[in-house]
């Protein structure tokens, strides 16, 4: 009688040793970063996770008391009607825990209509970035969690206007935005760097650049700014 166990038995406990690995390495790399600000990998700050976990809000209470006096984000129940001007849809599959920001080109007053919905909510930061004075004047006006967001943006001043998006879920998460309106031009920033990203029969006419903007959360690691 053999006393070796059967081969599919000796594996099973290697099998759960591994997974259990997997799940401890997703915990220290994502989800401490994310839920509590711990990072230490440095992958939470690379990421952006960090700064979700501890959103700097002197960009939301700029944002909130421009609010109070002006009308800069009117949010609707139903789809906005368009906007005259340029037309554009866009959409981005995020991996678990990544991070993507999108954002438009636009002058001062410009209005924008949007629409953006995640296939499973989403952590964002709505936020603009002025040409005159970059990212030491950033403005967020909405920094939450959602599944979706519409209305009309009025831009409060000439610069790049968008979205931070990420997904802190372990499942892929499909984000798509359809926006008219009075964007000149699109630029996307990820982790890997900055893309731009024209607008279909739109000339950009709108001059300039946010100084010091990368990727919301890629600088903090070096203690550079933050978009």
């Amino acid at each position: 009688m053999s006393l070796n166990p059967p081969a599919k038995s000796r594996r099973t406990p290697l099998l759960v040793g591994g997974a259990v690995v997997v799940v401890a390495a997703i915990a220290v790399l994502f989800v401490l970063p994310a839920e509590t600000g711990w990072d230490p990998t440095g992958v939470g700050a690379a990421t952006g996770l960090v700064k979700i976990a501890s959103p700097d809000n002197e960009e939301l209470e700029r944002g909130l008391a421009r609010m109070e006096t002006e009308d800069v984000l009117l949010l609707s129940d139903t789809p906005p009607a368009a906007e005259p001007g340029a037309t554009d849809v866009w959409e981005y599959e995020l991996a678990p825990y990544e991070s993507i920001e999108f954002k438009y080109t636009a002058p001062e007053d410009a209005r924008i209509a949007f629409r953006w919905e995640g296939s499973a909510p989403l952590n964002y930061d709505m936020h603009s970035h002025p040409f005159d004075g970059g990212v030491e004047l950033t403005e967020s006006f909405g920094v939450s969690q959602a599944q979706q967001m519409q209305g009309i943006y009025i831009a409060p001043f000439t610069g790049i206007h968008g979205w931070y998006w990420q997904n802190r879920s372990t499942d892929n998460v499909i984000v798509r935005l359809e926006a008219s309106g009075g964007m000149t031009t699109s630029t996307i920033y990820s982790s890997v760097g900055e893309v731009d990203r024209p607008l279909e029969g739109v000339e950009n006419s709108v001059e300039g650049s946010a100084a010091g903007h990368d990727m919301q959360g890629s600088a903090e690691g070096d203690g550079g700014e933050t978009g």
